[in-house]
């Protein structure tokens, strides 16, 4: 809105509006309204989750020192979802397809995760939708997103070849074309496809559900992980970036540097109310919202391998649940002492806030070397 107004509109009668026209500038601007309204609004949404008696339901099964969070403010992710799309309605390029796709998965998971958190609090007990629902919903809005993908692939405005990190030559496309003509066969031509958008959005998206159980440990990670793709984005639509890294220049992911920006400057102001002791949680409303819309921002700048190391520390988050349910279920034994892994190191007597600043350490390193291999290829 502003681009169109300011720069578009104002701008041949008033030169110093220029700066609406630098990507550098409105990340700038949107990161900081973000975090202001976040900050701002904090107080007054957390005294209304109280009055709403909207408290945080504790897993019965965790660690003890966690059953005195009961009945903690939750779905602080509408607060987060609000302060990101915000500014990048007011900052980006609305004519940019790639800035909705960004906010309609921001959108459409957030709503996925209010749901389960609605349930949740209604049941007074720590079970929403079940596993089964809620992956239903999450590969629904993933097909939704796939096909709309599709369309700006058939309009020239996508590729679905993908980068690979160490080489710079090699980008395997994901979309087979139709074998012989044949019209039977070339649905299957969509499979690669769709397959490769499950475990990247989807994933990612339970992959910061499953990290938020600590004060602070899934927004500032999602901080780090946030700042790097808003360095990706803007190299990715940058033409001399672009070609100096020799990655698949994309000119519509400049505006993308906004969403992530606007993302990250929304989280940073939610971390300030949700450090340890956190005065409010995020819920699945924000952790849902923030992995599908980071999943969906790695598919549109083509990195989505290059995700496995910005989001590491939740990769192995979710490992950990997966590697723990696979020896229960096949050997009657557990390999961690409570997972996610964040609770075994819980359970070994590390304080809770060690172990959150650890990971965040852990995640920084993860998201640095990401970067590097923007050039060791």
């Amino acid at each position: 809105m502003f681009y169109w107004l300011f720069y578009e509109l104002l701008f041949p009668l008033f030169s110093p509006f220029r700066v609406f026209g630098y990507v550098t500038f409105r990340t700038f601007a949107a990161s900081l309204l973000a975090f202001a309204v976040v900050v701002a609004l904090g107080p007054w949404f957390i005294r209304k989750m109280r009055e709403l008696e909207v408290g945080q339901p504790i897993r019965e099964d965790g660690p003890e020192s966690h059953h005195r969070k009961a009945g903690t403010p939750s779905m602080g992710g509408l607060l987060i979802v609000f302060g990101a799309l915000l500014p990048t309605l007011l900052f980006t390029h609305l004519a940019n397809p790639y800035v909705w796709v960004a906010m309609f998965s921001l959108a459409g998971y957030a709503a996925i995760g209010f749901a389960d958190d609605y349930l949740k609090i209604r049941r007074g007990r720590n079970l929403g939708l079940t596993g089964r629902q809620k992956i239903l919903f999450q590969v629904a809005m993933m097909l939704v997103l796939g096909f709309w993908l599709l369309e700006l692939h058939r309009r020239g405005l996508y590729s679905t070849a993908m980068n690979v990190p160490f080489f710079k030559n090699f980008r395997p496309d994901l979309l087979i074309d139709s074998w012989l003509g044949n019209p039977w066969t070339y649905p299957l031509a969509f499979l690669p496809f769709f397959f490769f958008l499950l475990l990247v959005i989807v994933g990612s998206s339970n992959a910061v559900n499953l990290t938020d159980g600590l004060d602070g440990l899934a927004a500032g990670l999602m901080i780090i992980a946030g700042g790097a793709m808003t360095v990706l984005c803007y190299v990715s639509g940058h033409a001399q970036f672009a070609r100096y890294l020799e990655l698949a220049r994309l000119p519509g992911a400049s505006e993308l540097t906004i969403f992530c920006g606007s993302l990250t400057g929304a989280v940073l102001g939610f971390l300030w109310y949700n450090a340890h002791p956190a005065e409010i949680f995020m819920g699945d409303v924000g952790s849902l919202a923030l992995g599908g819309s980071l999943g969906v921002v790695a598919v549109l700048i083509k990195q989505e391998l290059l995700l496995l190391f910005i989001g590491g520390v939740y990769v192995v988050e979710s490992l950990s649940v997966m590697i723990q349910v696979a020896s229960y279920k096949a050997r009657g034994k557990r390999v961690f002492l409570m997972s996610p892994l964040h609770h075994h190191f819980e359970k070994l007597g590390w304080d809770e806030t060690k172990v959150v600043v650890r990971f965040w350490i852990a995640g920084l390193v993860m998201a640095l070397f990401a970067l590097t291999t923007l050039k060791l290829r």
